[in-house]
């Protein structure tokens, strides 16, 4: 089971927890979700504190298969993010989990 979490679903919970406006949660929302992107265009690398750090790896070429076909294929090279949950939250979670 999977639980996808939208920008808006973030903006409407943090109008039921603080009462904004929702065109201000969703402005917050998505200015923060700019700054991460510029963040890693910048720097390819942005740290949130006590949550996580997101990084942009680059994929080198590589060749690739079809599974229909069986045929080969080249994989161009590309840029990826990863994301590395910090070990403060990744407490939290086993610690959750164990309960």
């Amino acid at each position: 089971m999977t639980n996808n979490i939208t920008r808006d679903s973030i903006a409407e919970f943090i109008h039921q927890e603080f009462g904004l406006t929702k065109i201000d949660c969703n402005h917050f929302v998505n200015d923060l979700i700019e700054e991460i992107i510029s963040g890693l265009i910048a720097h390819k690398l942005v740290k949130i504190h006590n949550f996580g750090t997101f990084k942009i790896r680059n994929k080198k070429e590589r060749i690739g298969r079809n599974p229909k076909t069986k045929e080969n294929f080249m994989i161009s090279s590309r840029n990826v993010i990863s994301f590395t949950l910090s070990k403060n939250s990744l407490n939290i979670i086993n610690k959750n989990l164990d309960e």
